[in-house]
């Protein structure tokens, strides 16, 4: 209404006026809301049926989809304040804060400290090195940290290689507790000194000539008897389970051994394993590194703490934490994800503890989302029975994940359908339209991330399954991938 109207005209003109425009704005209210998409409540057909056929009752799911920007209607809203364990899903909760509380471009330092005098090559005192929890110290890192050593003029240590590990309080841990597998590389436990993931990786080439696979043995670790070759097996035998063939026993730290064969069909072949003593893992294998180049030592490797008096000679930079969070992501690396989350409580207050590190991500969520949906963390890696998460908590983290200026960073980070990481064997249609973090355990399945959707638009997808036969659920989840990229700008018109 112009103001000369509002001035001049009377009072029954201007209530027939107001009257007019009051209706007209119902009317587009009205219009706005019927154009507005509900949420599915019930599951997408194509998804129900794939649950059935794994023999999962829809009360063991918990799926959500939404635009991931905006406030607009969930296109899909099943079961989505139900606690759900997220299995690996919930590194996406760790990262993003680590990424947030630290920055990308966040990087773990390890210095190296010398204690005595060199002279000629030797020096007459201690090297010290001390962890403050690089995720990524691997075998090669390693190599360049203790060439760098000998570049200060060191070839012979008349002492001790110590050390210093005391950065993170770290429980005892049995590597078997969580699923009897204390071999398997993902059950490592975090370490502030963590090295080559405290993992040995056996390297496999045939040689006809010879009759025999060589080994290869990565890092060298000292005091470790290993066989350099085993026999190949019969000539034209099938490769198959070749690691079940080999026979090997790897529970003795001081010696391991091959009662079995390598058929030469398999070709070049890698297997990494964890160590069995893995406490024991950094002092063989800085040892064996060192005197593998060239080094000699008179005394020994062994844990200890740095004199307060000794300033650094030099520290070894780890890559950026835009890189880390990129490995944890893309191959669910357990251990690596445990580093970062032990790290929030190292920077903040000088020593890393689970506990610690817990309260800091609660303060960050709280802070961030409220006190609603606050996930229960466990490790920070979802290597757990604990952890739970809602899909309406995880979905809203998504959306401020995609707002956040650390997005391109995370996004990067997840696996791409069909193309990379933990989801390049993925069945879905959806190959390459879609950056999802996967989660799996005994009896989860789950995954949650972004989905380019036909309308051009970028979709939060989380589906979680909690369930006995969940491992069978995977194909329900690449359908709902696909449902979201081909459907999800007319998911309203799905509704029963």
């Amino acid at each position: 209404m112009s103001l000369s109207l509002a001035l001049f005209s009377p009072a029954w003109l201007r209530r027939a006026v107001l009257a007019a425009v009051g209706a007209a704005m119902s009317v587009v209210l009205v219009a706005a809301v019927a154009a507005a998409p509900l949420p599915m409540t019930a599951l997408p057909p194509a998804v129900d049926a794939a649950l059935a056929r794994a023999k999962v009752p829809r009360e063991a799911v918990s799926m959500l989809v939404l635009p991931a920007e905006g406030t607009d209607t969930p296109r899909l809203a099943y079961r989505t304040q139900e606690a759900m364990n997220p299995a690996s899903v919930m590194k996406l909760v760790t990262t993003f804060a680590g990424l947030e509380l630290l920055g990308p471009a966040y990087v773990w330092q390890t210095p190296v400290y010398i204690e005595g005098t060199v002279q000629d090559g030797t020096l007459r005192g201690n090297v010290y090195l001390r962890g403050q929890g690089d995720p990524k110290l691997v075998m090669e890192r390693l190599w360049l940290l203790l060439r760098r050593l000998q570049g200060q003029g060191i070839e012979d240590i008349h002492g001790d290689i110590v050390l210093d590990r005391s950065a993170f309080v770290v429980t005892e841990h049995n590597a078997a507790q969580f699923d009897g597998e204390p071999l398997r590389p993902y059950n490592a436990a975090p370490d502030a000194l963590l090295l080559n993931f405290k993992s040995m990786v056996m390297g496999w080439v045939p040689d006809a000539a010879a009759g025999v696979a060589r080994v290869q043995w990565d890092p060298p670790l000292a005091g470790v008897q290993r066989p350099s070759s085993v026999p190949l097996a019969r000539p034209g035998t099938a490769c198959g389970d070749w690691r079940a063939g080999l026979r090997a026993d790897l529970a003795d730290p001081a010696r391991i051994a091959f009662a079995g064969d390598y058929s030469a069909s398999c070709g070049e072949r890698q297997w990494a394993v964890a160590y069995a003593d893995p406490g024991a893992y950094a002092v063989r294998a800085v040892a064996g590194m060192w005197r593998h180049m060239g080094g000699t030592l008179t005394g020994t490797v062994r844990n200890g703490t740095v004199p307060a008096r000794l300033q650094p000679a030099f520290s070894a930079s780890s890559p950026a934490l835009s890189e880390v969070v990129r490995d944890i992501n893309k191959y669910s690396n357990n251990v690596m994800a445990q580093q970062l989350f032990l790290t929030l409580s190292w920077q903040k207050n000088g020593v890393g503890s689970v506990d610690a590190s817990r309260t800091i991500v609660q303060q960050w969520w709280r802070k961030r989302f409220g006190e609603a949906g606050m996930p229960v963390i466990d490790n920070g890696a979802g290597l757990s029975r604990e952890a739970r998460i809602s899909a309406q908590a995880l979905g809203r983290m998504l959306q401020a994940a995609w707002a956040s200026p650390v997005m391109p960073e995370l996004l990067a980070s997840l696996p791409v359908v069909g193309l990379d990481g933990t989801l390049r064997r993925s069945q879905s249609r959806a190959s390459g339209g879609a950056h999802l973090k996967t989660g799996s355990l005994r009896d989860v399945s789950a995954v949650a991330g972004y989905v380019h959707g036909d309308d051009g638009r970028r979709y939060v997808l989380v589906a979680m399954v909690n369930h006995a036969n969940a491992g069978a659920a995977r194909p329900a989840l690449d359908a709902l991938i696909d449902w979201t990229a081909r459907q999800s700008s007319t998911a309203q018109k799905q509704q029963p």
